[in-house]
């Protein structure tokens, strides 16, 4: 009998999602939204093992700033482990988010309709 398959020829190696986290479903990046833009503040110290190669690539994007959608379609990781991996690295300094912009708010109907009249004046 063998022991756990952890390669497929086909796939390469198979690691649960849940391993890269360590078992968290959650982390201090739950609230962030799809669009807060992501840059790294820094690199880990070589031979600093308690940063996967998960986490080196989100580093590694983040570089020049990306949302957190972005960096979880680039490291092609589900977006609750992507947001675990961020919340670590933002712990441990090596990232800053930044919430997304607000957007004004929309002019109301009563406004748009006196600034229709108005072109039509002219």
């Amino acid at each position: 009998m063998t022991g756990p398959r952890w390669m497929d020829e086909e796939a390469g190696p198979v690691v649960r999602p849940f391993a890269l986290t360590g078992g968290r479903a959650r982390s201090s990046a739950d609230s962030l939204d799809l669009i807060s833009m992501v840059r790294s503040t820094g690199t880990p110290p070589p031979g600093d093992t308690s940063i996967g190669p998960e986490q080196r690539r989100i580093l590694e994007i983040a570089r020049s700033g990306a949302s957190v959608a972005d960096i979880a379609s680039d490291v092609d990781l589900p977006l609750g482990v992507v947001r675990v991996l961020i919340g670590d690295l933002h712990d441990q300094g090596l990232i800053v988010v930044r919430p997304p912009v607000k957007v004004a708010p929309q002019p109301s109907e009563r406004i748009l309709k006196e600034v229709i009249n108005g072109l039509r004046a002219l």
